[in-house]
């Protein structure tokens, strides 16, 4: 494999790279030829993995929220991850910006409006009549738990982890070098390269159902503004696109395709919530965002720890109910993103401190996908018809956006912007910014899993790169092609059981970050010695002293 890898030209660890690049050719022609099978028996894997793991998932991911913000808290928040007089490399809005746009701006766009939607007209938790006040709140807090503190959590740890070790310690840019405490050269080894073919493959079928879904809303928004027939031809003309503008920027590199590209899209996501704001109930939106607050804050204890426990028959079965094939599936889901959406935002946050990458991987996004579900979620309701009164006077004007998640929930957004002013326009944006946004997540996972098979921060050849990029379109290209939505569910079922082991991984970056911790050569850091209460009583002149 070393003398393939020399003449083709590739700057790889030629095991990492050929073995991925096999395994990924072989299942992708699996799941086209047996998609019922493998979609089957990946179905029942699942399946028994949130019956009897479920509570394990809601309870760990919690368990690292803590951690996290201990880390921060510690006497080690203040470590650089690099070396010790290293700065960061980007400004404090273009570091927000990538990690942003690569981690979960595809997925505001997507759920915006369709989870509050969702959850309003079907409400999750048992008691809470449909499209009530109640269902309302509960709805915007549970979209909030999905997506802001506990989505960001499971990408901030492994983003640590690899930022201590792959910055401070100059160790290879890999997800197996986080492990180097628990298996020191065995990282090197077959184990350690296991891992890193994991991740590889992970990334890659995580991405391509990303972009398989993407295409399907760009698609339903094409559909709607112009008419055009929303089929196979389509989606993959809309993939198509989507990945030459993914290739482009991967050839450009992370300091000018991926950079540029992310500030572009964040810049015009925050005016699509600037218009919404402005054109919509502004007053009643500005109110929304500070209550959200609250209701965010004050619903979260609850939410992270709601195990579903008391779901009808599920008390006898072991069943669960609503939770099993949301929040549950959600964590394992998100979870096969982390080694991705880690390693890229360990590789731009070079030089923070722990304190600061912590607090600021965690508080700022989620500070914004607060503010985003305010403004649209609230905003979609209330074009729905906000509370039982306020549909019965609206009349048959009524259900209009819960209408369009019921029929298709790619197309709710673009319902969404057709109740406001300059409906086409907008529309329009909203089509360019959800292709933006999978685009830029396509070049950042192409980035990084070019920097699994290298093993350094450096960018390989151009080839090699594009090489990737074009992997993550000709995967999702042959799923919708050839096996069309079974395919893509098939896939679904396996990333699913595919998290349990790199949720178990993410885990073990616990031990591995304390004992990294453990080994610094750090002073104990105080405030100062408590005075004594002698030390406050007024000192008297020698002629007044007791005899």
């Amino acid at each position: 494999m070393d003398r393939l890898a020399r003449r083709l030209g590739l700057r790889v660890d030629p095991t990492i790279f050929f073995v991925s690049a096999g395994l990924s050719l072989v299942f992708v022609l699996l799941l086209v030829v047996l998609p019922g099978p493998i979609g089957g028996a990946f179905a029942a894997g699942r399946a028994w993995i949130v019956t009897n793991l479920g509570w394990f998932f809601i309870l760990t991911v919690n368990v690292w929220l803590g951690f996290l913000i201990y880390a921060a808290m510690s006497r080690h928040g203040h470590i650089r991850l690099g070396p010790r007089n290293s700065r960061p490399e980007y400004t404090n809005l273009s570091w927000f910006t990538m990690l942003f746009a690569g981690g979960i701006g595809t997925v505001l766009m997507f759920w915006g409006v369709a989870e509050p939607i969702s959850h309003y007209q079907s409400p999750p938790l048992p008691g809470v009549e449909p499209f009530t006040l109640q269902a309302a709140q509960d709805a915007i807090s549970i979209s909030l738990y999905h997506l802001a503190l506990h989505t960001w959590t499971i990408f901030a740890l492994p983003g640590l982890a690899f930022a201590y070790f792959i910055n401070r310690y100059d160790l290879p840019v890999r997800v197996s070098s986080v492990f180097y405490p628990l298996l020191r050269e065995g990282i090197h080894g077959p184990v350690g390269k296991a891992i890193d073919i994991v991740s590889v493959l992970g990334t890659l079928f995580g991405v391509a159902v990303s972009l398989g879904l993407g295409s399907s809303q760009v698609a339903a928004g094409l559909s709607d503004l112009f008419g055009w027939t929303d089929d196979t031809a389509l989606r993959l003309t809309i993939l198509g696109s989507l990945t030459i503008v993914a290739t482009i920027s991967i050839v450009a590199g992370l300091d000018k395709g991926v950079k540029f590209l992310s500030n572009l899209n964040i810049g015009m996501a925050v005016g699509l919530m600037l218009f919404v704001l402005v054109t919509g109930s502004t007053l009643f939106l500005l109110r929304g965002i500070v209550e959200t607050m609250g209701l965010y804050l004050s619903n979260l204890p609850r939410l992270a720890f709601w195990n579903d426990m008391l779901h009808g028959e599920g008390m006898a079965t072991g069943d669960w109910g609503w939770q099993g094939d949301w929040t549950v599936f959600y964590w394992a889901w998100t979870v096969t993103w982390s080694p991705f959406i880690g390693l890229f935002v360990a590789r731009i946050s070079r030089g923070r401190t722990v304190r600061e990458f912590v607090f600021g991987v965690l508080l700022a996004p989620s500070l914004f996908t607060v503010i985003w579900f305010a403004i649209f979620g609230w905003q979609a309701m209330q074009m729905d018809g906000l509370g039982q009164a306020a549909r019965a006077a609206m009349g048959p004007a009524a259900g209009t956006i819960s209408s369009a998640v019921t029929e298709s929930v790619p197309l709710a957004m673009f319902a969404f912007f057709a109740e406001l002013p300059w409906a086409p326009l907008m529309q329009g944006l909203a089509v360019l910014v959800v292709a933006i946004f999978f685009a830029t997540s396509s070049d950042s996972a192409s980035l990084v899993v070019d920097m699994l098979c290298t093993g350094t921060a450096e960018p390989g050849p151009v080839r090699q790169r594009v090489f990737w990029g074009l992997a993550e379109g000709l995967i999702a290209a042959t799923l919708i092609l050839l096996a069309g939505e079974a395919g893509l569910t098939a896939l679904q079922q396996v990333i699913t059981v595919v998290g349990l082991p790199v949720f178990l991984l993410v885990s073990m970056m616990i031990p591995a970050l304390i004992r990294g911790f453990a080994a610094e050569d750090i002073e104990h850091i105080t405030i100062g010695k408590r005075p004594a209460l002698s030390e406050f009583e007024p000192s008297l002149p020698d002629d007044h002293a007791p005899r």
